[in-house]
C-alpha cells in the first residue's frame, strides 16, 4: 500500500498524528494509518481511496473536520459512518527512500586528505633491545638492525639493570595487573610510596599518579578549573595538546600568552582583577623547539598577580637538577612551583605520569578528577619498576647519566654545526634539525632508515606549524662518539642528496661576537626567547632586550 506522503500540504493537519516526531510517522506510518481508520472516519477514507486506487477528492473547508474540536478521536457509536472527504490532495502518506550516510567513504576521504598534505603519519616498526640499547631491529622493509635516535626513553632506564631486576620482582610478588580503580582494589602500597618519593623529589607535600601525563594534565587542569570558582586560565601558546584539551574541556575564559615571554604574560594578566583565581599553565623544555622557559620570571609574574603556576616538567625530570627533579630544582626555584607535572615514560623510562603539589590541592584531584577516579590504576610491575628509576637516577649513578647526556648533546651538537646541516641552537638535550618542507623531511627519515639504520623520525603538521617540519635528535648517554661522528657523516650526505643546502663547512656564519658565544650562562638562560636571523646560526647576535 502506497502510505506514506508528507503532511506539509495538509490545509487541516490531523489533531492527534501531528503531535508524534516526524521520524516516527515516517517509520511506523503504515501501522499508524490502519489503526488510525478504524477510528478515525478521514484516515479511514483516505486509505480505502489509496487500496481502490481510486483518485482523492479535495479535503473541504478547515472547519468541516468531525473530529477537530473533539478531545478523542472515536469510533462512532451509532448509525452509519457518513461520507467524509480526505484530508489530503493525494495519497496520505508515501514511503521515503532514506540513504544512509556514508560513514566508510567520509573516512576514506579524511585519511586521503592527510596524505595529500604529507601530515598522515605512519608509525616505524622498532623492536628496541634491551641488552644493546640504543639498538633496535626495524620491520617497516624487512628486517634491519638499527639505531634508534629519537627515543624520549633519554637515559636508557628502560633497560637498566636495576629497573629490570624491580619488574621481575614485581611479576613474581604481584602479578602483572592492578586489579582496578584506585577506589576498587586497586591502590596498593606501592602506588602510595611511589607518590611520595615523588613529592620528595619535587619538595613538594603530595604526589598523585596517573595513567599517563596527558590525563594528568587534562584531568588535573580541567578539575581545578571547574572548582576554582570564575577561574581563568592563562596558557602558554606553546602549550602540550594534553593542557589545550583540558583548558579547553573546562570551559573557563583562557587568554593565550606567547612563548614562554613574561612581558606578555604580565600584559595578559594585568587585565583580570587579583581577586579572581587564575592558572597559569606551561612548559619547561619544549618538546619539539628543545628551548627552555625563563622559569623563575614566569613564576614571579604569575604570583604578582595572584596565581597559581602549573609548570609541566615531563622533557625536564630525571634529565635536569642534582636529584633529576627538572629545571626548577636546577634552578634552586622549585619552590616557586605550585603545581609540577611530569611523565615515568621519557626519562624513569618506564610509563605513567604525575602530579606533585600542596596536600589539600592534591586531594581535591584525587577526589573530583574523572580522569583519575574512573580508570585501572597502573599495576605494580610499573609502580616497582618507577620506583628504581627515580631513585637511580637521584643518587651519584644518576648524576653521572646526566653528565654524560650533556656531554653527548654538546659534542653532536657542535658536529651537526660544522657539517652545515640546519641543526638549531638549543639549550636542552633535544636537537631539532629544521627541514621545513614535510614530502622531504619525511624522505630524510626513510633514507636514513633504509640506506644507513638511523632512525630519526620526521616530525610533521599537525605536531609542529606547517613551514617548521624537522627532524627531532635525542643523543643519549650510550650513544657513542663513534655512532655520532658516523651519524653526522651519513646525515650529510644524504642531506645534499636531496637537494638541500649546506653551509660552509667549519663557520658556524656568526660574527664571533655574539652572546652565547661569551655568555654560556645567559645562553642556557634566555636563548628560549631568542631568534636566531642567520639559518644555522649556533648563537645570538642580541639579547639585549631580554637581559
Amino acid at each position: 500500500m502506497n502510505v506514506i506522503k508528507q503532511f506539509s500540504s495538509v490545509k487541516m493537519p490531523c489533531p492527534f498524528l501531528s503531535r508524534l516526531p516526524s521520524t516516527f510517522v515516517r517509520n511506523y506510518a503504515g501501522n499508524l494509518f490502519k489503526t488510525y481508520a478504524e477510528h478515525c472516519p478521514i484516515a479511514s477514507q483516505a486509505v480505502t481511496s489509496s487500496l481502490a486506487g481510486a483518485g482523492v477528492a479535495k479535503p473541504t473547508a478547515e472547519g468541516e473536520c468531525p473530529v477537530k474540536n473533539a478531545s478523542l478521536h472515536t469510533q462512532a457509536t451509532g448509525g452509519e459512518k457518513s461520507p467524509v472527504k480526505p484530508a489530503l490532495d493525494t495519497d496520505i502518506i508515501e514511503e521515503r527512500k532514506s540513504t544512509k550516510f556514508g560513514y566508510e567513504s567520509f573516512f576514506q576521504e579524511e585519511i586521503k586528505k592527510k596524505k595529500n598534505d604529507h601530515s598522515y603519519r605512519v608509525f616505524k616498526k622498532v623492536n628496541r633491545i634491551a641488552s644493546t640499547f640504543p639498538h633496535a631491529s626495524e620491520y617497516s622493509w624487512g628486517e634491519k638492525d638499527i639505531t634508534v635516535w629519537c627515543s624520549n626513553d633519554y637515559l636508557g632506564m628502560s633497560a637498566h639493570p636495576a629497573v629490570k631486576q624491580a619488574v621481575h620482582q614485581a611479576v613474581e610478588k604481584y602479578g602483572v595487573g592492578a586489579g582496578g580503580t584506585r577506589n576498587i582494589s586497586g591502590n596498593s602500597t606501592l602506588h602510595e610510596e611511589l607518590e611520595a618519593e615523588l613529592a620528595d623529589l619535587h619538595n613538594q607535600e603530595a604526589g598523585l599518579v596517573f595513567t599517563s601525563c596527558y590525563v594528568a594534565n587534562d584531568t588535573t587542569l580541567f578539575t581545578l578549573a571547574r572548582q576554582l570558582p570564575n577561574c581563568q586560565i592563562f596558557s602558554d601558546e606553546g602549550n602540550h595538546a594534553s593542557m589545550i584539551q583540558g583548558i579547553r574541556n573546562s570551559g573557563v575564559p583562557k587568554h593565550i600568552f606567547k612563548h614562554n615571554n613574561p612581558e606578555d604574560l604580565e600584559m595578559h594578566l594585568r587585565k583580570v582583577d587579583k581577586n579572581v583565581p587564575k592558572i597559569v599553565a606551561f612548559e619547561t623544555v619544549h618538546s619539539m623547539t628543545g628551548a627552555i622557559c625563563p622559569l623563575e620570571e614566569m613564576c614571579d609574574v604569575a604570583h604578582h598577580y595572584g596565581a597559581l603556576t602549573f609548570v609541566d616538567e615531563v622533557h625536564a625530570v630525571g634529565l635536569y637538577g642534582s636529584q633529576g627533579g627538572g629545571v626548577g630544582q636546577r634552578d634552586g626555584v622549585d619552590h616557586k612551583i605550585d603545581i609540577i607535572s611530569g611523565t615515568l615514560g621519557k626519562a624513569f623510562g618506564n610509563i605513567g605520569g604525575y602530579i606533585a603539589s600542596s596536600r589539600n590541592l592534591v586531594d581535591v584531584v584525587r577526589s573530583y578528577g574523572a580522569g583519575f577516579i574512573f580508570t585501572t590504576s597502573l599495576p605494580p610491575t610499573v609502580l616497582s619498576g618507577c620506583l628504581a628509576s627515580i631513585r637511580v637516577l637521584r643518587s651519584q649513578e644518576g648524576r653521572q647519566l646526566r653528565s654524560q647526556h650533556q656531554a653527548n648533546v654538546a659534542y653532536l651538537r657542535s658536529s651537526l654545526q660544522r657539517a652545515g646541516v640546519s641543526v638549531e641552537h638549543t639549550p636542552s638535550h633535544i636537537l631539532p634539525i629544521h627541514v621545513g618542507d614535510p614530502a622531504i623531511c619525511t624522505a630524510l627519515s626513510d633514507g636514513l632508515m633504509k640506506k644507513y639504520g638511523h632512525y630519526v623520525q620526521a616530525i610533521n603538521f599537525p605536531t609542529v606549524p606547517r613551514g617548521q617540519e624537522k627532524l627531532r635528535v635525542a643523543p643519549t648517554p650510550h650513544h657513542t662518539t663513534a655512532m655520532m661522528d658516523q651519524f653526522t657523516e651519513d646525515l650529510t650526505e644524504i642531506w645534499v642528496s636531496l637537494g638541500l643546502e649546506l653551509n660552509p663547512r667549519g663557520s658556524s656564519n656568526c660574527s664571533g661576537s655574539c652572546t652565547y658565544c661569551q655568555k654560556p650562562y645567559l645562553f642556557s638562560k634566555l636563548t628560549a626567547r631568542e631568534h636566531c636571523e642567520i639559518p644555522n646560526c649556533p648563537q645570538v647576535v642580541s639579547v639585549a632586550a631580554a637581559a
